[in-house]
């Protein structure tokens, strides 16, 4: 008796959704001509119960044991960091970014610096490729196979014959599944190879991290549901016009999501940074208008960033607005608070704000270093160079408190920072007999413009 039956179903390659037939247009997520044909078999509930495995029973959370999660550190303290203190055996780590932002590279350094067996395995680059960019990093762990394979079952087959203690797969897109019939990178490619290696890591207690690719809206290639399959998600975030990266964690389920890394790009490779606040500080200028040092945090970081505003008369019969690194619709509305609240005004000027160092922030706490610019540039009064702002703003012109202030003074008094302006709204639980940074606390945006004009 067959007790194998086959159908057919059509998935979109953008979502994952599947349909009973082909169609245009996506009910899911409305794309068009996305549906490919998928044969699918479908065994017997008798075949199903004679191969699952043994049932088990509830266990009463006091009597579960294995509870310390063992760890394995990298020389990377960056990485450490934001895996919440190394990686954990058995655990799936997907890494995504633009291309060229530097993934294959760190992964590759995770590799040569190890002393474990690793298989990297590349999909996108032969052998040779990856030896010459191992050459120039430096290669020291002699136990780093190159495998430069598509074929998932035959990379399980390695991965058992090589004994290797951690996989790092480049890139997921380039993966094959020889039982699903669309091609590589479709959504159905992307789940069953990524299924098969997540079941062989828990199997083997074996970390594997996997690359995957963006779309050109920033977010990860393939189904939403691979990020709810692995253990944790990492976003490789840069401008490639800069040298400086950030290793983000969106999901880590071994530790916080709060952890950030920063890197510099260099020709051996990547360089993680241990003091940031002082190298996007290396070139702070002394006495120019327009230029106010902001105390951000990024995650649970403390982070010191230097923001720059230009405000000029317009020439034309519209004023431009342009924020490079910061919300723009977000610096509009501190605009709007300048002209209402400080009787400023700036609504035929030409306004243009700059991050330095090509970081993208959207912390809160930056708006009153931001506003501090602003006043300075159209104003044309210097702010001193040993100053630094954390604050709030609110519509009503009103300063709010934000989160973390004392990290946030710990690290501009460690950076040698003589004044430290924040919202008198905040408790702090510092003690300032023991900072040699001066704190201002103030309540309005008109007390700000007040210190600048007096």
């Amino acid at each position: 008796m067959n007790l194998t039956n086959t159908k057919t179903v059509y998935l979109c390659t953008n979502c994952g959704h599947n349909a009973p037939k082909w169609q245009g247009k996506c009910d899911s997520c409305h794309e068009w001509n996305t549906y490919e044909e998928k044969v699918v078999s479908k065994k017997s509930t008798a075949v199903k119960r004679a191969k699952s495995p043994n049932k088990t029973s509830p266990i009463l959370v006091g009597d579960i044991t294995g509870s310390v999660v063992l760890r394995t550190e990298t020389h990377d303290q960056e990485l450490q960091r934001v895996l919440g203190g190394g990686i954990v055996p058995g655990s799936v780590v997907l890494v995504g970014g633009q291309p060229g932002i530097g993934k294959s590279t760190l992964l590759l350094q995770l590799s040569l610096y190890s002393k474990q067996k690793i298989l990297y395995v590349s999909g996108e680059e032969s052998a040779e490729q990856i030896k010459i960019r191992a050459d120039r990093i430096g290669i020291k762990n002699t136990s780093c196979f190159i495998y430069a394979e598509s074929d998932i079952d035959a990379i399980i087959t390695q991965a058992v014959d090589t004994q290797a203690e951690m996989i790092i797969i480049d890139s997921i897109q380039t993966m094959l599944h020889n039982e699903i019939g669309s091609g590589a990178g479709s959504v159905a490619q992307i789940r069953g190879c990524t299924e098969k290696l997540i079941q062989y890591a828990k199997e083997k207690h074996v970390p594997i991290f996997i690359v995957g690719h963006i779309t050109k809206e920033g977010n990860l290639a393939g189904p939403k549901v691979l990020e709810h399959m692995v253990d944790v998600v990492l976003q490789f975030e840069g401008d490639q016009n800069y040298s400086y990266r950030i290793l983000r964690s969106l999901k880590n389920r071994f530790g916080s999501t709060e952890e950030i890394g920063i890197y510099k790009m260099q020709q051996e490779g990547m360089e993680p940074v241990s003091n940031p606040s002082q190298l996007f500080l290396s070139q702070h200028p002394q006495q120019l208008s327009g230029s106010a040092i902001c105390a951000s945090l990024e995650g649970k970081r403390p982070l010191l960033l230097e923001t720059q505003a230009l405000v000029s008369p317009t020439v034309y019969s519209s004023p431009q607005r342009s924020a490079t690194g910061y919300d723009q619709r977000r610096m509009s509305m501190l605009l709007a608070v300048l002209e209402k609240r400080c009787r400023i005004p700036i609504g035929l000027s030409d306004v243009f704000l700059n991050i330095v160092g090509g970081i993208k922030a959207s912390d809160p706490g930056m708006d009153l270093a931001i506003l501090a610019a602003l006043m300075s540039s159209h104003l044309d009064i210097s702010i001193p160079s040993d100053s630094c702002f954390a604050g709030e703003v609110g519509l009503s012109g009103e300063i709010r408190a934000v989160r973390r202030l004392e990290s946030r003074i710990q690290e501009a008094d460690r950076l040698g920072f003589k004044h430290f302006f924040y919202s008198d709204h905040t408790d702090l639980s510092l003690d300032s007999d023991v900072l040699s940074i001066r704190l201002h606390p103030l309540s309005k945006t008109t007390d700000l413009m007040e210190l600048l004009q007096g």
